[in-house]
């Protein structure tokens, strides 16, 4: 195919500051690709989106490497993935906008969920904050009607994180409410698997990344001996082979991986880490990492196809001001897509 690709960065501002392990964030540069058939005119839009410190490719020759990349899918007119391994939101954003055009909107697939008539259960995220603020957080999303609620720990004293646990539980039993929990690798390896038992006596759902990624004879201890199961999360960022992730999830052995397809090989990528983690009865669920509504869209649409039976964590798009309107909305505790509203004004957004 003949193509043309125009970059257009662009920065998003959070309606509010969004807390994660790796600081504030009040705004996030996003890179959009749009990408036209020179033969039909026909055009799709995709997102690059990483994440500061995060990403194995928020590197500060982005635009440059980005850039060489659209060239050579614009000369080949298809995508090198295996080339492109090692930049995962780059390769993510060339994906969406391939997808985008091959499917002449936002309808990405043929599910259920495109067709509006199926819901992606989704867990409400309570971010990073003070205890008064947190607390508040989820007293909010219980009234909107959660019943699995993502609660970031790590961040304040853990007797007060704890104590959070201790509230939601006094009012709500673990067959009303599931909780999951996320370390973001807060815990040492010394003391990790104690305060992991700890939590377990608020019967949690689990706890993603207990400790900081890289630590894989730690963390293989931990998944054997934890009575809470574990999620890997930040531990997959950078492990692109096939090979490479063969070793991880056999060395470690994990109950769950979550899935980034923006940190963890691009939608491609992340079918891959999903063949393997199946092959060795290891649970998954997909999540978003703080794209605008074009790239949850693709996401959402992508992870319909598998047909998840568990809540996933993709409601984050909605946290930008300046977001583009699209079909996607979140009613009660699911994700929904509704195939009746008209493609977004891509031209207005992309000015």
């Amino acid at each position: 195919m003949k193509c043309q690709i125009e970059i257009i960065p662009r920065t998003l501002h959070f309606k509010q500051p969004a807390g994660t392990s790796r600081g504030i964030y009040r705004t996030r540069k996003v890179w959009y690709l749009k990408l036209t058939d020179l033969e039909t005119g026909k055009w799709g839009i995709g997102e690059c989106a990483p994440l500061p410190d995060l990403s194995v490719d928020a590197i500060p020759e982005y635009d440059k490497i980005l850039a060489q990349w659209c060239a050579q899918t614009e000369k080949n007119g298809c995508i090198d993935y295996e080339g492109m391994r090692p930049f995962p939101s780059m390769l993510f954003g060339l994906e969406t906008a391939f997808a985008h055009l091959k499917a002449g909107d936002m309808k990405l697939t043929d599910t259920l969920f495109s067709q509006g008539k199926k819901g992606i259960p989704i867990n409400g995220l309570i971010w990073m904050g003070k205890f008064e603020e947190m607390y508040q957080r989820i007293e909010e999303k219980m009234q909107l009607g959660y019943r699995c609620i993502k609660l970031k720990i790590g961040a304040i004293d853990f007797k007060k994180e704890l104590a959070l646990l201790a509230h939601i539980r006094t009012h709500f039993s673990p067959e009303q409410i599931e909780l999951r929990v996320d370390a973001n690798g807060a815990f040492s390896p010394e003391d990790a698997l104690q305060k992991i038992k700890q939590l377990n006596e608020f019967v949690l759902h689990s706890i993603e990344q207990p400790i900081r990624a890289g630590q894989w004879k730690e963390m293989s201890r931990l998944c054997t001996d934890t009575p809470l199961p574990i999620a890997l999360d930040e531990e997959l960022i950078g492990v692109n082979t096939l090979e490479k992730k063969i070793e991880l999830l056999d060395t470690i052995r994990p109950q769950y991986i979550i899935l980034k397809p923006s940190l963890h090989g691009g939608m491609q990528g992340a079918d891959e880490w999903i063949r393997l983690a199946q092959d060795r009865g290891i649970g998954w669920w997909a999540t978003s990492a703080l794209e605008s509504n074009i790239g949850l869209n693709s996401i959402a649409h992508w992870c319909a196809t598998k047909q998840p039976l568990i809540p996933q964590g993709l409601g984050t798009g909605l946290l930008f001001t300046d977001n583009i309107d699209c079909a996607l909305h979140i009613k009660g505790d699911c994700l929904w897509y509704n195939p009746q509203i008209q493609e977004p004004n891509f031209k207005q957004f992309l000015k």
